[in-house]
């Protein structure tokens, strides 16, 4: 059986989605409350860079976004804020209850016709070949037990020009920040978690999780061999997130 790794533990593969089911089935009333928390409101400027790498049309052309693992909306609400009016969203995640939060914003913001909200798995997308404008994935990308067969799935269901866009954690790269960002993220995050959604293990797991995954430049070289061309990368605040992209050309 294949394994992968759920924080430092080694799991097999299905072992892993059915713990990271459950890391976001505890925390999805709160989890954008917790980002807030968790970046100091970073996670905003982070998006709104996403947004523009994405680059919505402002008129009426169709421009169809399909986002994964992003059910609470926060992703998918951005970008039909910034595009203009024929630019609908599409949000795939594998957990009911995050998709649940999201299909409640929806209605609340009146954007029922503009983003709809599907139960899926990241490496067996619900879409059919080339029929996306552009793929996004905020903080989602290291929690697939499979990266290179989501990637794969990508590259199959975005259409020909169109962008992959991916918003990832990475490896602090200044001096002296990364031991302060290690020494914040093991101890500080957890007990924010304790304290706010009342369990820190869900928020203790979030942080192993972004140790095990790819330096950029390794997960460029994935893209790479997903099909992607013009891949590039852009590390912000110091390398806390990195903002990832490509192209099917």
């Amino acid at each position: 059986m294949s394994e992968t790794h759920f924080g430092f533990a080694t799991v097999p593969l299905d072992e892993k989605q059915r713990r990271v089911d459950d890391v976001f089935r505890t925390v999805a009333r709160r989890y954008d409350l917790m980002n807030d928390l968790m970046s100091g409101g970073l996670h905003r400027a982070w998006k709104d860079a996403l947004v523009t790498a994405i680059d919505p049309p402002k008129n009426d052309r169709p421009f169809e976004l399909l986002d994964v693992a992003g059910g609470t909306g926060d992703v998918a609400f951005r970008v039909v804020a910034a595009g203009g009016g024929g630019t609908r969203a599409t949000v795939v995640d594998v957990n009911e209850d995050m998709l649940a939060v999201g299909r409640e914003r929806a209605a609340e913001r009146g954007l029922d016709h503009a983003a709809a909200f599907v139960a899926g798995n990241a490496e067996a997308l619900p879409a059919a070949d080339r029929s996306y404008d552009a793929y996004s994935i905020a903080f989602g990308i290291r929690n697939v037990p499979r990266i290179e067969t989501a990637l794969a799935e990508a590259f199959r269901v975005v259409k020909i020009g169109g962008r992959f866009a991916c918003l990832e954690f990475s490896s602090v790269d200044v001096p002296g920040l990364d031991a302060l960002y290690e020494l914040y993220s093991f101890n500080l995050i957890p007990a924010l978690g304790r304290a706010v959604v009342g369990d820190a293990e869900p928020y203790r797991y979030l942080v192993e999780s972004i140790r095990r995954f790819p330096k950029p430049e390794a997960f460029a070289a994935m893209l790479r061999a997903a099909g992607f061309r013009r891949v590039s990368y852009r590390r912000m605040s110091g390398g806390i997130v990195t903002l990832h992209s490509g192209w099917r050309l």
